[in-house]
Formats: C-alpha cells, structure tokens, sequence
C-alpha cells in the first residue's frame, strides 16, 4: 500500500543539503563544502569501499538469519552512506551510542566480525568491548541512547575535553520521550553531542509523515540546537554535515541535530514483512537513488574509479562476508547459566533465586552439566 502521510515536505527555510546528486553529478553547497574540501580521490574510494563492505557484511548477515544461523538481523540496506559518512567524521576518542542498526558503524570502528555476529547469534551480551571502541552496546529501547549520549557530553564538558559523543537515532525515536528530554539537558547545558537522526521514513510499519508533517530537523530548534537536513544517501554530504556538527561540539558550541534523510530499503528486521504496509513503486523510487550507485557514479565519471580498481574493491567485501560466515559459524555455544551474568552489579537476591530454579531445571536433562 502506499500512504500519502508518509513523505515530508521541505518548507521555506529549511534546505536540503546535497553535493552528490541521485545521477552522479557534484552541488555546490556555501555552507558544506569548506567541510570536504580536503577530501581527495582516495579518500572518495575508500567511501565506497567501506559502503560496499557493510553492504555485503549486510546481505551475508541476512541470509545467515535465514539459514538459523542467527536469532533476528536488523539490515541496513540503503542507509550506507548515512553510516559511513557520519562515522568517518569522527576521531577516534569520541563516544558513539549507536541503535541496534549501527552494525556499519561498529565494523568501521573496529569491532570484530564474529564478535558483531554473536549478539544477533545470541552467544553474547554484546559483541564489543565499549570502552576498546568508545562505542556504546547497541540500544534496543528505542531513544534510550539519547540519555546517555547527552550525560556523557555533559562530563565532557565538565572535564575541559575536545571529545564528543554521538546519538544514532531513527525517525521514529523522535516521538520517543526520552530524545526530547535528552534535548532539553544537552541544550541548557552545552553539551558537545551531536544528535544524529536517520530518518529512514518508517518507524517499523509507521510512515514517517504521520509522526510529523514538518521536517524532523526543524523539531530542535525549538530547544535552540541548531540543525541541519541532508541528503542522507550522499556520502560526501553526511560527511560535511558530521563534520560541521563536530566543529560545532569541539569548539565550545554545544550540540547538534543532524536529520540524514534516508530510506531503509529491506524489512525492520528480518522479522518483519514491509510488503504489508508499503508500496513497490516507493521502494522503486528510492532504488533510484540508491548511495553506493550514486557515488560509483560520481567516481567513474570523475575518472577515479575504473574496473581493475572496482574489482579489487568487490573481492575485498566478498572476502570480508566470507569470514563473517566463517566466524559465525564458529562460534562457541554460550553456556546457559551465563544469562544471568553483566545484569546487576551487585548480587541480586531475586537474581540468585532464579538461577538456582534454572540451574535445577537443567540438571533434570540426562547427561546435563550443573
């Protein structure tokens, strides 16, 4: 089905920032492009190397859910560039707290391949150490990471620091009440946090345009956080935008909302079904826009990019997929007691019953290990 709520309009005022067009073509945009000017040919490359391996980190990841190797998968099939443009902006001591889609993002920043795997796997807490990457465990409460960002912003502030954090958010935690409070502190107190929204146009089955009619982007100025709109299939543009919100946060400006305007082209999760709530020839427009062939385009055209190079990029994702099957595969079944371990710090006494009563329940199983 198609619903006519779902699309927003960008009214008077608001601009949608841009410097790759859907075909290929280079803006120019007064305010972004001192922010990439030193983005050289090499650079460009390595964009779509790291949007090509996160999609193909993507599509093995779905098919191993499929084949019930993995529990659920959350993909991130045309949010790339989002991903990698806003990640590539950051330095290597700002804080990320990511959803539970920023798997791009953790792959970038370092986190192991079958580590990542393990938490969908259901072999882990988490897939990461937080504290190695300086990226958060991914969020499954929708906007609770927010709260977090903005406090750890706060004791940045505190402590004199140049670092930031980062909140990864999507279009529909901004009715969450969490993102708005998170506002409210990070704007009174200056926090150096950039809010980072990847307005994907559907909180699961819910359009966009029936959360607001208005650009997410204008929602924080009511706070007075200045904001930006950009095209969010634009690598180059989520880039300088990242960028200029970072400035902005290193520099004593306090924080930043980032509205990435983007479209998440596969299901919610691979638990979900979007052929049930939204149309074809909408997945087909934004197909057309697509950000790993909007920047191939770009480089071909520009003669940065010919086909031995463009091989050796797709073998490289190909061999990157291999050992997130191979890791996967791999990894060591966790031992079931262990559920009840990283929940509190201290004991627990209600904890502690209930790991008993488990503990009793499988040792009743012949041959089971107490």
């Amino acid at each position: 089905m198609n619903d006519s709520r779902q699309g927003t309009t960008v009214p008077a005022g608001m601009q949608m920032h841009q410097l790759i067009t859907a075909t290929g073509e280079r803006n120019s945009d007064e305010l972004l492009d001192d922010f990439v000017s030193d983005v050289d040919h090499e650079t460009l490359r390595g964009l779509y190397r790291d949007m090509l391996v996160i999609r193909r980190i993507d599509f093995e990841a779905t098919a191993l859910q499929r084949q019930g190797q993995l529990a659920l998968w959350p993909p991130l099939l045309g949010q790339e560039a989002a991903q990698i443009g806003s990640v590539r902006a950051l330095d290597p001591e700002d804080f990320i707290f990511p959803t539970y889609r920023e798997n791009g993002v953790a792959y970038i920043r370092g986190a192991n391949l079958a580590g990542i795997m393990s938490t969908w796997r259901g072999s882990a807490n988490t897939g990461w150490d937080p504290h190695e990457f300086n990226m958060a465990t991914p969020q499954i409460i929708i906007g609770a990471q927010t709260l977090h960002a903005t406090g750890y912003a706060m004791g940045i502030a505190m402590e004199g620091k140049e670092s930031l954090s980062i909140a990864y958010l999507g279009d529909g935690a901004t009715s969450q009440g969490d993102v708005h409070e998170s506002m409210v502190f990070a704007a009174s107190f200056q926090a150096p946090v950039i809010f980072f929204c990847q307005n994907n146009h559907w909180a699961i089955s819910e359009p966009v345009g029936l959360q607001s009619h208005l650009p997410l982007a204008g929602r924080a100025s009511g706070y007075g956080i200045p904001s930006l709109q950009v095209d969010g299939n634009d690598v180059l543009a989520v880039l300088a935008a990242t960028r200029w919100a970072a400035r902005r946060a290193r520099t004593g400006g306090g924080p930043s909302f980032i509205e990435a305007v983007t479209y998440r082209m596969g299901p919610h999760t691979t638990a979900d079904d979007p052929t049930r709530y939204r149309g074809v020839t909408e997945l087909e427009e934004w197909a057309a826009k697509d950000p790993l062939m909007r920047l191939r385009s770009y480089l071909i055209n520009a003669g940065m990019l010919d086909a031995g190079a463009e091989a050796a990029i797709a073998a490289e994702a190909d061999a990157v997929a291999a050992e997130l099957r191979d890791g996967c595969i791999n990894l060591p079944d966790p031992e079931p007691l262990s559920a009840f371990e990283n929940v509190y710090v201290d004991p627990h006494p209600v904890l502690d019953r209930q790991r008993e009563e488990y503990r009793r329940y499988l040792s009743s199983f012949v041959g089971s290990a107490s």
